[in-house]
């Protein structure tokens, strides 16, 4: 005679305990986010004397020795009538660039430590590095601009489209050449100084300094082949109702920042922990 076998029990469903060790990997990923931004933060700012206050002094003092500079030989800037408010335009852009870039790069060599752990990723320290480059550029921009037009500048009128386009391809591109150079400056921190002595004369260059549409041919087609001349002058648009810089590109400036990230992404993926390992 043979015995019915008794139908098996269904798996019990987890309980509390066994979802809050186990998170979503998206939960999982949100704190790994912001535990890393908040050591960078005080890692960055909080152990530095002056901390936050030397990221809005930086800028400003570049600022004020380009208006001395310039106030000694010329009458009137090219655009407007305060020499501040048009240098901001172009140097706030233009340092919120190189500082996010640079914080992307160096995302590596700042969390290795926590790199060991593996529900850390490389892409974790990037996000974070970027996000706190990417607030504190923002906040430093809304204080100084805000501040050159309450007491030095009460005509001008800014114009938030224009402006958000500028920071939003400033923005971009930093986070696309910080990846691109992630890798080999983790690799090889010789190439933080080779950016470094890159970058100077890049600001002669973008439109800071010298107003792109004053420039004549060929310099001015060949500048546009600079994705910072779009930052610049879509920065331009929105303090200066008059002026609409035509030579504007988003799309270029985006798809170069999409590619330079791309590859940078995927050099780190297939790298980075052979780069780590050294």
């Amino acid at each position: 005679m043979q015995h019915a076998v008794p139908p098996s029990a269904p798996p019990a469903l987890p309980g509390p305990a066994a979802i809050t060790a186990h998170p979503a990997p998206l939960a999982a990923t949100a704190r790994a986010i912001g535990a890393l931004t908040l050591r960078e933060m005080a890692t960055r700012y909080g152990r530095n004397p002056g901390g936050y206050l030397w990221a809005v002094l930086e800028p400003a003092a570049g600022i004020a020795f380009l208006c001395v500079v310039f106030q000694a030989g010329f009458r009137a800037p090219p655009l407007g009538h305060s020499f501040a408010l048009f240098y901001a335009t172009g140097v706030l852009p233009f340092l919120a660039f190189t500082t996010t870039a640079m914080a992307v790069a160096q995302a590596l060599n700042r969390s290795r430590p926590l790199l060991a752990y593996p529900r850390v990723s490389f892409l974790d320290a990037l996000v974070a590095n970027f996000l706190l480059a990417a607030l504190t550029q923002l906040v430093v921009a809304a204080l100084i601009l805000g501040g050159i037009v309450l007491f030095l500048a009460p005509e001008a009128r800014l114009d938030p489209g224009p402006l958000a386009l500028s920071y939003a391809m400033t923005l971009a591109l930093g986070a696309g050449m910080g990846a691109a150079l992630c890798g080999p400056i983790t690799r090889a921190p010789l190439w933080q100084s080779v950016w470094s002595v890159a970058t100077r004369p890049l600001i002669l260059v973008s439109g800071v300094i010298l107003l792109h549409d004053r420039l004549p041919d060929p310099w001015r087609g060949w500048l546009e082949w600079n994705p910072l001349t779009h930052v610049t002058g879509a920065a331009r648009a929105g303090v200066y109702a008059g002026y609409d810089a035509p030579y504007l590109a988003p799309g270029f400036v985006f798809a170069v920042a999409g590619v330079l990230g791309l590859l940078g992404l995927l050099y780190l993926r297939a790298a980075h922990r052979d780069i780590l390992d050294r």
